[in-house]
């Protein structure tokens, strides 16, 4: 298939960018409308999670897909899915910090009480609430390992988004960039694990997760190797 950069920049991108976004609406009209389950948060917890590992896949991808098609194209999508991992990711987490652990926190009806009131929190509510936050969250990660393994996925994404404009790629260089970016391996194995770790009972789906991961981190392997053997054979032919 042959597109133009125009057809690919102008046309192609927009509709996987509202292609993208179409799980966050929903799910923002599921929660407004009420068309989520008796236990909501789970429902966005879960979702959210679930699409982020979604995008790490299809990130991970790209470069494979790229060298089967021969459709080079594909790899100007790679920085858009992999942001679209990190903003799932956040969503995930933002959901799990709200509803989980801010919930449960003395300084909660606090805030309650302000926007109840028609004003907001004060400087020490804020301040108290921030200290309390921390040291909750700390605490979870500490004592629960999937939070561990999640929030430490959720980390391996931030430098990758933080560092994903063109300008991050200048001051980097090419090179270094790349070799930062290379991150997004362990992304795709610390997640898995995480949705593992998390639901215990029925693990087909995480298993099928991972087991794609696998195979596309396998490709990997096998053509770096693959290239490697082939420089000293191309170095010997040259020298005969």
């Amino acid at each position: 298939m042959k597109l133009s950069d125009r057809a690919v920049r102008f046309g192609l991108k927009p509709v996987v960018l509202l292609a993208s976004l179409g799980p966050f609406f929903y799910l923002l009209w599921a929660a407004l409308t009420g068309n989520l389950s008796a236990n909501p948060l789970s429902d966005l917890t879960n979702e959210t999670g679930v699409w982020t590992l979604r995008f790490v896949c299809v990130t991970l991808a790209i470069t494979p897909l790229r060298k089967l098609t021969g459709w080079n194209p594909l790899i100007k999508f790679r920085r858009m899915t992999g942001l679209f991992a990190f903003f799932y990711g956040s969503l995930h987490l933002l959901t799990y910090v709200i509803a989980d652990r801010f919930a449960g926190l003395d300084q909660a009806a606090g805030w309650v009480d302000a926007y109840g009131a028609g004003h907001a929190p004060g400087w020490a509510l804020l301040v108290s609430t921030g200290r309390g936050l921390a040291k909750s969250i700390g605490e979870d990660i500490y004592k629960r390992p999937f939070i561990t393994i999640g929030f430490a996925a959720w980390t391996t994404m931030l430098p990758l988004a933080l560092t994903s404009t063109a300008g991050w790629i200048r001051r980097l260089g090419g090179k270094r960039w790349n070799r930062l970016h290379t991150i997004v391996y362990l992304t795709g194995i610390l997640g898995p694990l995480h949705y593992w770790w998390l639901v215990k009972a029925d693990v087909s789906r995480p298993l099928t997760y991972a087991a794609v991961v696998a195979l596309l981190l396998g490709t990997r392997i096998y053509w770096n190797r693959a290239r490697k053997l082939a420089v000293p054979a191309r170095a010997t032919v040259t020298r005969a």
